[in-house]
């Protein structure tokens, strides 16, 4: 049975697995990570193993206090991927890219891949059919553009994607001339990452065949409802990516 454990730049998410079964998952705060984690491991004392991915926690002092029969793996540059890593500066690439792009490789072989992934940043990640990494690009996600526009500006107010009303019926595209400051936001922040999720898929679609996209991420959701493109949607896509790279590496080994 493992647990791993996904440190992000706003908060941190676990997940159990028991083989390629997903038992149970947490989102919290850095602060409760000892609460939650010690909690984990007494409701589930069969975890022998733990894998922890992060963007942005280096303190490995308090994992070192989990219990010896316990093997905690941290991943790093020095880990074992099952791709080719073409970007040019590889230490600068952040582990939750690194995990994304593995899982890809991992659960749709011989494919060509486009893994966005929509959280605080909104991260582009190309993985070829060889499964060659060139890399991607990254973007504001939709928090930060609303907050952009806010703290930017004198008078734009601060703003947040379950401000807006849905239009009717629901999950349509919003309209694009918003009659109020508050509209104007909205379709402002909300079409436009639509319409840049859509012409980036486009680019990739007309170069590549036999073209997989993967959308994954906090506002995964939210977003595929208003998507014209064919894409498979997993918020939990970086979770089950961990749990399926641990794996792997366990064979390998």
């Amino acid at each position: 049975m493992l647990v791993v454990v996904d440190i992000g730049n706003t908060k941190i998410k676990t997940a159990v697995f028991e083989g390629s079964i997903l038992l149970e998952q947490h989102h919290f705060q850095l602060e409760s990570l000892p609460k939650e984690l010690n909690y984990i491991l007494e409701k589930y004392p069969k975890i022998t193993d733990l894998v922890i991915s992060s963007v942005v926690y280096n303190n490995k002092s308090f994992f070192s206090t989990i219990k010896n029969d316990i093997k905690v793996h941290f991943l790093d540059y020095n880990s074992n991927y099952p791709f080719q890593n073409l970007y040019a500066t590889p230490e600068t690439l952040g582990m939750d890219r690194m995990v994304l792009v593995s899982g890809a490789v991992l659960q749709y072989p011989n494919q060509n891949r486009l893994i966005i992934d929509c959280g605080t940043c909104i991260t582009f990640d190309f993985v070829d059919s060889s499964n060659k990494y060139y890399g991607g690009a990254i973007s504001p996600g939709i928090r930060l553009r609303y907050e952009s526009l806010h703290h930017f500006t004198s008078k734009l107010p601060l703003l947040t994607v379950t401000d807006f009303e849905e239009p009717s019926p629901p999950f349509l595209a919003l309209k694009t001339t918003g009659s109020t400051t508050k509209q104007s936001i909205h379709s402002g922040v909300i079409n436009g990452l639509i319409c840049e999720l859509e012409g980036c898929m486009a680019q990739y679609e007309s170069k590549y065949p036999n073209f997989i996209i993967i959308l994954t991420g906090g506002d995964a959701d939210f977003l595929a409802k208003r998507l014209k493109n064919t894409i498979f949607a997993n918020s939990n896509f970086l979770l089950e990516s961990l749990n399926q790279l641990f794996q792997y590496n366990s064979k390998n080994d």
